[in-house]
This record gives structure tokens, C-alpha cells and sequence, in this order.
């Protein structure tokens, strides 16, 4: 659902500094890096009208570089179009929200089974790594350094897998389940429930316990579909 609220001020100020980080790639890339980083970090919310002057004014650059941003992340379904040709960030319906969690589960059992035969101990080692830097982001309350985390620590396992096709489908995907994650750690407590759940996931890979790793992996996933339904009800979606 689109409302229509336009970015403030404040979001403009994140984007155009996002979009100055970036000044070595090319206009389109920059604005396509500086969009869809405030998408997935939540700065811009659902139903936020995407206008290609404000953000073209952002950005220091043409209106035609957005407009090229705005139609990849249109195919990315991370925007939508909406009345008199404006363009929305697009929210995550109940219903799509459940298959994209299906074929992440898809991917991600077949990531974790071919991880138990095949990665090294350093990407063992690199795991632990990133759950302890996990750990410090969550004392810290660093929400985004903590969802960044988490995708690390997913594509980790699909990269020691060795499935680069695999990996590629989980990382067209990465973006909406990051947003369904960022929603999730909201609720009081996740982030210390995350953390043993990619424990869990970790120790049965060092066992190399496949069976163990897939139902660590099921929970941890579950959970985060109980949160999100719950979170649906508290606010009434769907009614």
C-alpha cells in the first residue's frame, strides 16, 4: 500500500552521503547503491514516494541516472509504480513474504547439507568470526551492523558450499529477507534468540552433521516466521 510520504530531510542527507562514498562507480551505480541501501537498512519506508528530482538534488546528479536506478529495483521488486506515474518503495504482503521464506528454506537446506561435506576449517573459523562480531553488534544495539552480519554469515555457508548458482539465487533474494530480518530483530530479544540459533547451525556444520544442521537451520527460520506473523497481528495487516 502506497501513501506517499516523501523522504525527509534527514534520509536525503543519508543517501546523498551514501551516494558521495561511492563517487569512484558511475552515476547509475551510485544511485542504485545509495537507493537500495536505504531501503534495506528500513531509512526508507514502505509506501515512501521516490521522487527522481529530490533524489537526483541528493545525489548531485541527473534525473537520468535515477530513473535507470529506480527501474532495476523496480525488477528487483523492491519498488513499486503507483499513481500519475510515481514510483513507491514497495512493502512485503503476508502472502509474499511466505513464499519468498519457502524458497529461502529451499536453497538454504541444500546450502547447509553440501557445507557439512565441503568447507575448510578457516571458513569454519571465518563463522565463528562473524557470530562473535554478531555477538558485539548486539550488545552495542547496532541493528544494521547486525542484519549486515547475518548476511555474511548466511552466504558464508552457501560460498562454502561451493554452489555459485545457488549463491547467486539467495543473493537476488538477500534483500527482501533482509528487510523481513531487520523487522524481526525488532522484537524484543531476538537478537540474543539469532545468536544462539546460528550456534546451533555452526556446531552441527563443525560436526558435520548434516541432519543436525538442516533442523537448526528450520528453527531458526521458523522463528523468524512466528515474529513476522505476530508482528502482522499486533498491527492488524491483512485484516
Amino acid at each position: 500500500m502506497t501513501d506517499g510520504a516523501l523522504p525527509n530531510q534527514a534520509t536525503l542527507a543519508a543517501i546523498a552521503q551514501a551516494g558521495a562514498a561511492g563517487d569512484a562507480k558511475g552515476a547509475t551505480e551510485r544511485a542504485y547503491d545509495a537507493i537500495r541501501g536505504a531501503i534495506v537498512r528500513g531509512a526508507l519506508l514502505p509506501g515512501t514516494a521516490l521522487g527522481e528530482d529530490e533524489l537526483a538534488a541528493a545525489l548531485g546528479i541527473s534525473r537520468t541516472p535515477v530513473r535507470s536506478a529506480l527501474q532495476t529495483l523496480l525488477a528487483e521488486h523492491l519498488v513499486e509504480n503507483g499513481p500519475r506515474r510515481q514510483v513507491f518503495v514497495r512493502g512485503v504482503s503476508p502472502e509474499e513474504r511466505r513464499e519468498i521464506l519457502l524458497v529461502r528454506e529451499a536453497l538454504e537446506r541444500v546450502a547447509v547439507r553440501e557445507a557439512c561435506a565441503r568447507m575448510t576449517v578457516d571458513e569454519l573459523d571465518q563463522l565463528h568470526v562473524v557470530v562473535r562480531r554478531q555477538r558485539r553488534a548486539a550488545e552495542r544495539g547496532a541493528t544494521e551492523e547486525f542484519i549486515d552480519l547475518d548476511d555474511q554469515f548466511h552466504l558464508g555457508i552457501a560460498r562454502a558450499a561451493r554452489l555459485p548458482i545457488l549463491m547467486r539465487f539467495l543473493g537476488q533474494i538477500r534483500a527482501m529477507t533482509r528487510l523481513m530480518g531487520l523487522r524481526a530483530v525488532t522484537r524484543e530479544g531476538r537478537f540474543a534468540q539469532v545468536l544462539g540459533e546460528h550456534e546451533s547451525i555452526l556446531a552441527a556444520l563443525e560436526a558435520r552433521d548434516a541432519e543436525a544442521a538442516r533442523a537448526a537451520l528450520d528453527a531458526h527460520l521458523a522463528q523468524t516466521s512466528r515474529i513476522l506473523t505476530a508482528l502482522d497481528e499486533e498491527e492488524g495487516v491483512g485484516r
